[in-house]
């Protein structure tokens, strides 16, 4: 859901007076620095439950294009029961992004209506909404503080959307390290309801860009988490527009 999240979208996806100029300058010196032209991974979900049964599932992801006017495709690839159930998401600049998903076992897709997105994809604790990207210039910024999250100092900034019915979150909490600009936590919340956590974590270069390798996303209204770890992760590899369409979703 590298947000960056995949989960490219899903990491920066909460992501006026000079405070709020300085917010907003951390947040675009965030993405700037996570930029490629396309990026790919192997992922491994453990879904914990609230009564501690696990279950393990694993998709292939695969992005193109420039930061929130990108195409994503995620395909489960296990368990049997999920294999090839897979996610079209085509981002824009200013506006939420379109979304279609493909259920093999009916031979169907259909698009994830906007007032759907909150809604838990495929038994995880990522909602739709979570694995999509987001430009800066949808939100506002104000600094709220520092933090430190895994013994690295952060910037600690409050988002809001602009366009309040875009997202179910009304605000998030994003904690910015202040040593390479990555995010390493968000708290996303709906009024002053802790909707959800996302904390990013095994931070690594891989081909010049800070990545967490893990992330791990809190539902404290389920009790349940789900950690993502990113596997064979390459940026700036040859992929092709045409891999990024319905037709391409429905082949598999």
């Amino acid at each position: 859901m590298n947000k960056t999240f995949l989960v490219s979208g899903f990491l920066f996806l909460v992501v006026g007076s000079c405070a709020a100029q300085d917010a907003r300058q951390i947040v675009t010196e965030a993405q700037n620095r996570s930029r490629s032209k396309s990026q790919q991974y192997e992922g491994t979900l453990e879904v914990v439950g609230s009564s501690n049964k696990v279950s393990l599932k694993r998709w292939i992801y695969q992005r193109i294009g420039s930061f929130g006017a990108s195409k994503a495709i995620l395909r489960f690839t296990a368990p049997p029961e999920v294999k090839g159930v897979a996610l079209l998401i085509v981002n824009h600049p200013d506006r939420a992004s379109d979304q279609w998903m493909w259920t093999p076992a009916i031979e169907r897709d259909r698009r994830i209506a906007l007032q759907d997105r909150s809604t838990r994809f495929f038994a995880t604790d990522f909602s739709f909404e979570d694995l999509e990207e987001r430009d800066v210039n949808q939100y506002d910024y104000k600094l709220a503080g520092e933090d430190t999250v895994d013994g690295a100092a952060c910037w600690k900034i409050e988002s809001k959307p602009k366009e309040s019915k875009s997202s179910q979150y009304t605000s998030s909490l994003v904690s910015v390290r202040k040593d390479n600009y990555v995010i390493v936590q968000i708290e996303n919340y709906n009024k002053d309801k802790l909707i959800r956590r996302v904390h990013y974590s095994d931070i690594q270069q891989v081909d010049g860009i800070w990545t967490a390798r893990s992330t791990e996303v809190y539902d404290p209204g389920r009790q349940s988490r789900t950690v993502l770890k990113l596997e064979k992760l390459q940026y700036n590899v040859p992929l092709k527009e045409d891999d990024f369409t319905l037709e391409a979703l429905r082949r598999g």
